[in-house]
């Protein structure tokens, strides 16, 4: 939007100097990092005095329950103003014209998976005998909207049309690709919900301690700023023999409003945290990185720019199956990082050093596109 207004209301020359990708996504990071700095005290103060205080009961752990004992009331749902900044953020400084065609089903995306989230968090924390809305309404709604931009990038934003529609590609392998466009697309569909949703709820999963997601955000942000920029240019597509994908370089953009607004929000979720994101943060957030990997073509290195997200989720898996079939857990706890509480890790020890652990994935996810 300020492109085009730029490019209107003054000269040829500074409206140039707004189409440049690296300038909008500075630009996009600063907005998305001074509205979450500007709005943020404001939702905590609006959230206390609405009552919107986290709850600790009904986890299942007494031990789990004392170390969070005082989380107890803390303001919750602070991903309001954390992915509005975000959403106004990339509004303002993303390109809606020609290639740019990712832009809105973004927007969409983020804005739709938020929603559910916030209707989890309303339900959770106004109905005392329900943990949010049910696993099936939640996951439905995702899918939902899941499949609606699949179909939007399959269609009408024609991902890859240049290849007939959209290739799942393997890190490692140069000239070998899958192609998921047979049965009217149906394997991208598939994937795209499998991808959005998986990110999304991996996310959710790991956001149970002081800045552990938000930081971890940042540095997944980071690694996919790089990634869309390169897939999004045909010299560095060329160089570091990955698929360009025309249009996806614009998602830079997107993922340094992400950037910003989650150090924005990091901010005041340091420990010890002033608010919490919610459902309505963590959906929001990791359907954004989700949505990078999809349209960026590189959904199995997601799987490394969020190693610490696929983590936590797997420690989940792994210790319900390992209690159903052996009736024995093999963890302390679940997700992974209240296993290293209840080992005798302090709290903030354990988000330091899942942060440095992703940010040598994020630097790891980069190399992997000059290994071919």
């Amino acid at each position: 939007m300020i492109h085009w207004l730029v490019s209107w209301l003054f000269s040829e020359d500074l409206g140039r100097l707004f189409g440049y990708i690296s300038f909008r996504a500075a630009g996009a990071a600063v907005t998305a990092f001074l509205l979450a700095i500007l709005f943020g005290g404001r939702v905590i103060a609006w959230l206390r005095n609405l009552g919107v205080g986290e709850r600790i009961d009904g986890t299942g752990s007494q031990k789990l329950e004392d170390l969070h004992a005082h989380k107890r009331g803390t303001p919750t749902m602070g991903g309001v103003f954390v992915v509005g900044a975000i959403l106004v953020a990339s509004a303002l400084w993303l390109r809606f014209d020609g290639a740019n065609r990712f832009s809105l089903p973004g927007i969409v995306l983020v804005g739709g998976f938020a929603a559910v989230g916030l209707w989890d968090d309303w339900v959770k924390l106004h109905d005392t005998g329900k943990r949010g809305i049910s696993k099936r309404q939640k996951q439905g709604a995702l899918t939902l909207i899941a499949l609606l931009v699949g179909w939007w990038l399959a269609g009408p934003a024609s991902l890859q049309a240049e290849l007939g529609g959209p290739h799942l590609y393997v890190p490692f392998l140069k000239d070998f690709a899958f192609d998921l466009t047979w049965a009217w697309c149906l394997p991208f569909l598939a994937l795209a919900a499998l991808v959005l949703t998986g990110s999304a709820n991996a996310v959710n999963l790991t956001d149970g301690l002081d800045g552990l997601a938000t930081g971890c955000i940042v540095a997944a942000s980071l690694a996919y700023a790089v990634i869309a920029y390169a897939v999004g240019r045909v010299d560095w597509a060329q160089y570091l023999l990955v698929p360009h994908v025309a249009g996806a370089g614009e998602l830079t953009v997107m993922m340094a409003a992400l950037l910003g607004g989650a150090l924005g929000f990091l901010w005041f979720n340091a420990a010890p945290a002033l608010v919490f994101m919610g459902d309505v943060g963590s959906l929001g957030l990791g359907g954004a990185l989700g949505y990078a990997a999809l349209v960026s073509r590189t959904e199995l290195v997601l799987l490394v720019v969020g190693g610490v997200f696929v983590a936590e989720t797997l420690s989940v898996i792994l210790q319900v199956a390992s209690f159903k079939l052996r009736g024995k857990r093999i963890l302390r706890c679940a997700p992974l990082h209240h296993h290293f509480q209840f080992g005798g890790m302090p709290e903030t020890r354990v988000v330091v050093r899942t942060w440095i652990v992703s940010a040598l994935l994020a630097l790891c996810s980069l190399a992997l596109f000059k290994v071919r």
